[in-house]
């Protein structure tokens, strides 16, 4: 009886560690891919922030400034983040200014995750791709990020600069 409870103990323990490890997790990862972003945001010349490889994508400028948007949109709308005013387009900024929304957008998601309660990321939301958790919202907000920074890779590569390199977990 005495090893049952032992090794009880050390379970109920463990479990009390885990409630928040998909939200450290996320902040951890957030914070690497927001360094990373911002590095491959400053690779890029500014003269080449118009750069867009085909006419019918966004222009590296614009690729930066979605990422920003929809950060803004998904915090705000499913974690409670203060609302960001809305960037104009992406050709009346400076390089300097984008970075600038970037950073600020990614501090914003990570303050309104770190007071998030575990258990909320359980809660469906209304989501126009239909319910989904606010789990799931987590890991659009990342999934976004990762798609869209892979887009600006390439413009970089077409360009003939060598990405920063990686920084993953």
């Amino acid at each position: 009886m005495k090893y049952f409870i032992i090794i009880l103990s050390v379970i109920s323990f463990a479990n009390v560690f885990a409630q928040d490890e998909p939200i450290s997790a996320f902040l951890e990862k957030w914070e690497n891919s927001k360094k990373y972003l911002l590095e491959l945001a400053e690779a890029m010349p500014e003269d080449k922030y118009n750069f867009k490889p085909t006419e019918r994508e966004m222009d590296f400028g614009e690729q930066l400034l979605h990422i920003k948007v929809n950060m803004d949109w998904l915090s705000t709308s499913y974690f409670g983040a203060e609302k960001i005013e809305k960037p104009k387009e992406a050709s009346t900024y400076t390089k300097a200014e984008i970075i600038t929304f970037l950073e600020t957008s990614f501090n914003a998601v990570s303050k309104a995750i770190e007071t998030t309660k575990p258990k909320s990321l359980k809660e469906k939301v209304d989501f126009f791709a239909g319910p989904k958790t606010k789990l799931q919202i987590l890991n659009l907000l990342q999934d976004h990020v990762t798609h869209h920074r892979g887009q600006i890779i390439v413009y970089l590569n077409l360009n003939e600069i060598k990405p920063p390199k990686y920084v993953g977990w």
